[in-house]
């Protein structure tokens, strides 16, 4: 008797649960995916000592349903995720239930439904309950269809480019290029009407350099079909040994030049038609500095260009080209300016040797800045020459040899004795100084945020203080053999595969980074994202990493080579992984984000280059 009237109470008790006392917590949110594409995803907290049935138990299974009409259409069937429990052989939910459902969202509309369960505690079930939601979702038309919706979409996209183009000259292969370009036209000889002409067609070269390239590939590839030829052209040129050693040694020999080792002069047969009233040789002068600086400045304006190529092989047309025009006119300005400063700055007073002193500062931060092309092909083709803590010895070293030479410690050829230190050459003294002291900890492993851009990742340092790798909590057996280690001590897979597989294996889902040994964007997000503690307990606990690096130039197995389409054999990484990323995920520029759940279907993406760690943290956040 006293067991029954117990069991009544317990029944009683489960089946007026109080308000306040909810048997399952749910909340409801419509998250994009990319253009039209949203997922539900309803996630239930469930109360202790209560479980849940499965959505695929025939009697009291959980039931999304999700209203389809008036701009909400569905795709595919509902998923679920949760860590399975056992009650007496059967399987149950307890903890935490999430609940997925993609849709296509055709205009801004409202996502309705419901969920539908039976809790349970011991052998008591409840009454079945239910959980209505209600979500708006405001459609805002993507780039690739709204460019060639509207003009106001248009012009949208064209700002976009401007500020893009602006932005470019503070990254770390651009800026290099600001002391060369005052050094070229300081050179310059001739009439203030002869050097305005000059800086002005360096511009307007800038400009076409970027712009016919990109409407001629576009005109082909619209021809052809394809983007993968042009691909692997930007990547051949941002990556590969050739042209970054040649870039190394063309700021080596300009950095030579402003200490004075010896003068930089177009030959002398230029300088005679010039003088002779033609200004072909001057032009062609200044032609190769526009040549220089747009080569240089791939691997940092290489995700831009990348976007505007990918939209060319979705149906644009025009609307890329006008946009690469407002990027390189934009980009072009600041270096046009530069060029018209000197035609002026001739005219000051040269007393003092204040002229030769900027040469010379410049020469130090060409040192400087010219390492990040010698580190490039480093990381790409792992010779280990410039492990983090070499690159940043040696900027420790060029800063506090500039300091010494602000201070009047050190002279150069041309240089006049310094009797006493300016208020303004004292303040540069400091500033210096203070950077110096700044990157020392760096020697230990400190994150320098601020140069994560320019140095080389920090998983590269021997030693950091205090830090132990952390291991992957994933059973022995399904460890891949491309495990690699990435910054802040997590670890991750090289190959897609090998992530797929420790992913079904402990339930995880996988976070694709689509990166590059020399993408700088790539290192910044790291350093200043990934960094966060709500992004890196996620990445840490939540996701397997696999970081398909597109520019490593480590030669396959042959077994792990890849025929295309046209017959081209890619025997490399970062061919293969270049191949993989615009065929199944549709980018090929880096940085770029994915999530995909352990059978590689895509959850959420591509998410690029952006240094918001709100964003990028409920980007995480299922």
């Amino acid at each position: 008797m006293h067991v029954m009237l117990k069991s009544v109470i317990s029944f009683l008790l489960s089946a007026l649960l109080l308000p306040g006392m909810p048997s399952v917590s749910w909340k409801a949110q419509v998250n994009p995916v990319q253009d039209n594409q949203y997922q539900l995803v309803v996630t239930g907290t469930i109360a202790p000592d209560y479980y849940v049935h499965p959505m695929g138990d025939a009697y009291v299974g959980t039931i999304l349903s999700v209203e389809e009409g008036e701009g909400v259409a569905l795709v595919g069937t509902p998923v679920e995720e949760y860590t399975p429990s056992d009650y007496k052989g059967e399987q149950v939910v307890t903890g935490t239930y999430v609940l997925r459902q993609d849709v296509t969202v055709s205009a801004s509309a409202t996502v309705k439904g419901s969920v539908t369960w039976s809790a349970c505690s011991g052998d008591q079930c409840n009454m079945p309950e239910d959980y209505e939601f209600s979500i708006p979702v405001e459609v805002a038309a993507s780039a690739s269809t709204a460019s060639s919706a509207s003009a106001g979409s248009l012009w949208s996209l064209i700002l976009e480019a401007i500020l893009w183009g602006f932005l470019m000259l503070l990254t770390p292969c651009v800026f290099p290029m600001v002391p060369m370009t005052v050094s070229f036209f300081l050179k310059q000889s001739g009439s203030a009407a002869r050097g305005r002409f000059n800086a002005f067609m360096y511009g307007l070269f800038i400009v076409l350099l970027y712009t016919l390239p990109i409407c001629l590939i576009i005109g082909l590839t619209w021809a052809a079909g394809g983007s993968a030829v042009t691909a692997d052209i930007f990547n051949w040129l941002s990556t590969h040994w050739i042209p970054n050693i040649l870039f190394f040694v063309i700021f080596m020999v300009f950095a030579a030049s402003f200490f004075g080792a010896f003068e930089i002069t177009l030959p002398s047969s230029w300088t005679t038609k010039a003088d002779a009233g033609s200004n072909k040789g001057g032009l062609a002068g200044v032609f190769f500095l526009a040549l220089t600086l747009v080569l240089v400045s791939f691997s940092c304006t290489g995700p831009i260009v990348g976007t505007v190529l990918i939209k060319s092989t979705q149906g644009e047309f025009w609307v890329p080209m006008v946009t690469m025009l407002a990027f390189s006119v934009a980009f072009a300005l600041p270096f046009a300016l530069l060029a018209f400063f000197p035609s002026v700055l001739k005219k000051l007073p040269k007393s003092g040797g204040w002229l030769n002193s900027v040469k010379v500062v410049l020469g130090f931060v060409e040192i400087a800045l010219g390492l990040k092309f010698l580190s490039t092909a480093d990381q790409t083709y792992h010779w280990h020459l410039l492990d983090r803590e070499v690159y940043l010895a040696i900027w420790i070293v060029v800063f506090s040899l500039l300091g010494l030479y602000l201070l009047g410690k050190i002279r150069f050829k041309h240089d006049t004795p310094l009797e006493h230190l300016s208020v303004g050459r004292l303040a540069l003294v400091i500033a210096d100084f203070a950077f110096v002291v700044y990157m020392i900890p760096g020697m230990w492993g400190a994150p320098l945020k601020a140069l994560s851009g320019y140095l080389p990742p920090i998983q590269t340092q021997d030693f950091v203080l205090g830090s132990a790798p952390a291991q992957p909590a994933v059973p022995e057996a399904a460890l891949a053999p491309s495990e690699v280690s990435l910054p802040h001590g997590l670890t991750g897979y090289t190959d897609l595969q090998d992530g797929l597989t420790v992913a079904a294996a402990t339930g995880k889902k996988v976070f694709v980074d689509i990166t590059g040994h020399g993408c700088v964007n790539c290192r910044e997000m790291e350093a200043r994202v990934w960094s966060a503690p709500s992004v890196l307990k996620q990445l840490s606990e939540d996701y397997v990493i696999v970081s398909l690096y597109v520019d490593d130039k480590t030669r396959l197995p042959e077994e792990k080579w890849v025929t295309t389409e046209n017959g081209k054999v890619l025997k490399d990484v970062g061919r293969v992984n270049s191949k993989l990323v615009l065929d199944r995920f549709g980018v090929n520029s880096q940085p770029n984000y994915f999530i995909l759940d352990a059978s590689g279907n895509t959850l959420r993406g591509p998410r690029g280059y952006n240094l918001d760690v709100e964003a990028f943290a409920a980007f995480l956040k299922f």
